[in-house]
């Protein structure tokens, strides 16, 4: 039994390893043959299914192939994904797709153990049902988002001020975030680690619009936040998690107290930059909310959308907050320093060499 069950671990591995590079069986084969390696397809695929087991030479050829360090394919703690909510455009390949998944469930796979090895007890999200709220009641339900919104600003004491590091904030109440590569098509998704931990993936190529991203982190938090009526339709639901996302970044009473109750002459230029600068939100979410919170008109929003369609990625002011979190890198420095776990391990963990991590270790301690 135990050799089947190792077995089928190491074939889960394989598979892992193999989506994570974004390769099919014949594409591994193929590298294996460039590297001297022959390693059929045929037999690959009873590897991945768990019919074979490798031994020490098939292991080292495929941590080379794979870029991996031999120790990948023996890890114990294995982490899944589950009730992923996935928002990409139609462009965006399945074999992308896989490689995105599989990317973040390896990143928060080790995440979830270095919180192991140092006893870290996880934390409860926040949760708001909105379930029994009629499906037709868009306006009930957009009021229902507005308070998620504020719950989670209340459970997390966060006041009423801008949030100044979305990604910081996210991590240190508990829910998990990654960057991966990816094209424009892809832009994050969330879901849950091993059932009871919320994690979020987004695109690296955010950083180049910063108050994008941290509208992307929010909409993904909405989605863990909220439960949301059966049957709604996809794009509702995403209206929703941007009402969500929209109110947690700017919340009604600060935007009032900024603009107040109505401006049927619009929301000037000048003032759309300062608050894009002060708040970190985006203007045309900014004009979204407003049109939320009847400060302005549909049709004035339409003529917003009408006059700026085509500067939306280029759209003037900036915001010169941070959103990165190295928690991660820490608890691995920690760890390494209450003698928890090897340098050595602590290298695999933050994927570098031995060497890299020896200085980066010493920069920390100095």
């Amino acid at each position: 039994m135990e050799e089947t069950n190792s077995k089928q671990r190491f074939g889960a591995r394989l598979r892992r390893a193999r989506l994570m590079r974004g390769m099919t069986l014949r594409e591994v084969a193929d590298k294996l043959a460039g590297l001297g390696s022959q390693l059929s397809h045929a037999a690959l695929q009873k590897y991945e299914k768990g019919l074979m087991g490798p031994n020490s030479t098939v292991v080292r050829a495929l941590a080379r192939a794979f870029d991996l360090d031999p120790g990948y394919f023996f890890r114990q703690k294995a982490v899944t994904l589950a009730n992923i909510e996935f928002r990409k455009l139609t462009k965006f390949p399945q074999r992308e797709v896989d490689r995105v998944r599989e990317a973040a469930a390896d990143y928060f796979e080790q995440y979830l153990q270095i919180e192991e090895i140092l006893e870290i007890q996880s934390t409860e999200l926040p949760r708001a049902d909105l379930s029994g709220v009629p499906l037709e009641d868009e306006a009930a339900l957009g009021y229902e988002a507005e308070k998620a919104a504020n719950l989670i600003r209340q459970k997390w004491k966060l006041g009423e001020d801008a949030l100044n590091n979305v990604h910081e904030m996210l991590e240190e109440h508990g829910v998990k975030v990654t960057e991966v590569k990816a094209d424009a098509g892809f832009n994050g998704f969330s879901g849950w680690a091993d059932a009871d931990t919320p994690v979020i993936v987004l695109a690296e190529w955010l950083n180049e619009d910063l108050p994008r991203k941290r509208l992307t982190a929010l909409h993904e938090l909405g989605h863990l936040v909220m439960k949301l009526p059966d049957g709604l339709s996809h794009k509702l639901k995403e209206t929703l998690c941007y009402r969500f996302a929209g109110a947690l970044l700017l919340p009604a009473a600060a935007l009032r107290a900024r603009v107040g109750l109505k401006r049927p002459d619009g929301i000037s230029f000048r003032e759309r930059l300062g608050i894009k600068e002060d708040w970190g939100i985006s203007i045309a979410a900014l004009m979204r909310r407003a049109a939320d919170l009847k400060i302005i008109t549909p049709g004035q929003l339409k003529s917003f959308w009408c006059q700026n369609s085509k500067h939306r990625k280029t759209e003037p002011g900036l915001w010169l907050g941070a959103e990165k979190a190295n928690r991660y890198e820490q608890l691995v420095y920690r760890a390494a320093a209450q003698e928890l776990i090897t340098r050595a391990k602590a290298a695999e963990f933050l994927d570098v060499s031995l060497r890299e991590f020896d200085h980066l270790f010493a920069s920390e301690e100095s």
